[in-house]
């Protein structure tokens, strides 16, 4: 199996170097085929068509970095054949849409045991708000069909202008995991675990109260003969998330989101704000539906964001969350946010009890509330995001 991921992004928004970085600090080992596809378009840098075919440019670090012009589904093939990579990682003109390069390597996916696993879209923060206008339909394109936005140079934003950017990608997006920590702040393993989805915070939350409900009830059901095969049913690997499939539905976006019933929480989408954690449940399995399982009573609220917080803030959340019941019935509340100060604030939260910890950057902030008869919008108010 060759995994493709689809590197996008405008005309210098750092693509070149987010590919250096991953191949440096991730890919070292994989044998690993860094395309360059100008779509059949007059290179923006070569100045000039260059000729039909593949052309190898060179080879380090065990990549071997190629450009694809003309046909590029045959020479796509053909790379396939010659190489036999473990991992191709295409990098479509800075004026190309991303849906162009998706559709060809679905059409792929047909006959080759190839896997579209990442569509990935570097964006300029500095940028972002003038190209969105300026290019509309070209740079919103790369931005719609992504399901990570990885925005370069936030170091050299301000905090507000950061903020009003993470909402404009999200408004055009809400499915996409948005990285806002600077770069040289977040490790290429790290970044590799948000384009690959196996970092869900809602789905581990999820996870451990439908375990501990389960246990409840087994306990207390123990004599029933059909509560013995209702945890085996369920005991999934709920860490190994990172597999999905992601069997894309491509006429949709690449995203499952809208054909997926999340009667599991006992709502459906629109009752439902999945941006928390930033990911798509493609990987999820479903098959007990048919039972009355912890999904079906618990929702989930969160958020992420790039938005600064004072510890204070956090603690005092916890406190109202962890001791009253003004928010519905909370049975989980983790996060990691920014501090004020530069540091990082990692929470945990039971009923009666909560824990806030300094930890490494990630990715973006981000909150999750599990529980039942959640006030989402009280919680955003409450986290300072309304």
């Amino acid at each position: 199996m060759t995994r493709i991921d689809i590197i996008s992004g405008f005309l210098g928004a750092g693509k070149t170097t987010f590919i250096k970085k991953m191949v440096e600090e991730v890919f070292q080992g994989q044998k690993l085929v860094l395309i360059e596809n100008e779509f059949g378009e007059v290179g923006i840098d070569g100045g000039f068509l260059k000729d039909a075919g593949i052309e190898i440019t060179e080879m380090n670090s065990g990549c071997i970095c190629c450009s694809l012009v003309g046909d590029f589904d045959k020479n796509l093939k053909e790379v396939l054949e010659k190489f036999h990579p473990d991992r191709i990682m295409i990098e479509p003109s800075g004026v190309g849409k991303l849906s162009d390069v998706m559709k060809s390597v679905i059409d792929l996916e047909k006959e080759r045991d190839v896997k579209l696993n990442a569509l990935v879209t570097v964006v300029n923060a500095a940028k972002a708000s003038k190209q969105m206008k300026a290019f509309g339909e070209f740079f919103n394109n790369q931005i719609e069909f992504a399901t990570t936005v990885v925005l370069s140079r936030t170091q050299n934003v301000s905090q507000e202008k950061l903020e009003l950017c993470v909402k404009q990608i999200q408004a055009l997006n809400d499915k996409a995991a948005v990285i806002t920590t600077p770069w040289d702040e977040i490790s290429g393993e790290a970044i590799l675990k948000v384009m690959e989805q196996s970092d869900s915070m809602e789905m581990e939350l999820l996870a451990q109260a439908r375990h501990e409900k389960e246990a409840a009830e087994h306990a207390h059901h123990h004599a029933h003969d059909g509560h013995g095969g209702h945890e085996e049913e369920h005991d999934h690997d709920h860490s190994g998330h990172g597999h999905h499939e992601h069997g894309h539905d491509h006429d949709n976006h690449g995203h499952h989101e809208e054909d997926h019933d999340h009667s599991c929480c006992g709502h459906h989408e629109e009752d439902h704000d999945h941006s928390c954690c930033g990911h798509h449940h493609e990987g999820h399995d479903h098959s007990g539906h048919g039972h009355h399982h912890a999904d079906e009573i618990f929702t989930s609220w969160g958020r992420e964001t790039p938005h600064k917080y004072e510890k204070s803030v956090i603690e005092q959340a916890l406190k109202v969350l962890s001791e009253t019941e003004e928010y519905g019935t909370v049975l989980r509340a983790k996060g990691m946010v920014e501090a004020t100060d530069g540091t990082w604030i990692y929470f945990d939260m039971v009923p009666g009890e909560y824990e806030l910890r300094e930890g490494q950057p990630e990715y973006t902030g981000r909150l999750c509330v599990i529980g039942c008869n959640l006030a989402q919008e009280r919680l955003a108010q409450l986290f300072e995001l309304a």
